[in-house]
């Protein structure tokens, strides 16, 4: 017997909360297609009225890095100090950044 959810894809979901702030990853759902992911992800994550932006992605479709390499993949900025946040001043009437 198979497992409805083997046959329907897996989405992540993103919520923005408001304006100027990103999204974040709130959590995954099976849908058919990305409408009803959408209508899902509205349905189960933003009851409260938590966000004002919503994005599905198919999780088949995210790639990601390998844990294994990140010393070679994020260790090289270590010693470039202007690709650090710190390094700059963000004057106030910038909001979120």
């Amino acid at each position: 017997m198979t497992d409805k959810h083997e046959l329907t894809p897996l989405w992540e979901v993103f919520i923005r909360p408001r304006n100027g702030l990103h999204h974040r990853h709130v959590g995954s759902l099976h849908a058919a297609d990305s409408a009803l992911a959408l209508q899902s992800a509205r349905d189960v994550y933003t009851r409260r009225g938590e966000g004002n932006s919503i994005w599905v992605v198919r999780s088949s479709d995210i790639a990601a890095s390998d844990p294994s390499f990140a010393e070679p993949n994020f260790e090289p900025a270590d010693d470039k100090i202007y690709r650090h946040p710190s390094f700059y001043e963000i004057p106030d009437e910038v909001g979120h950044m």
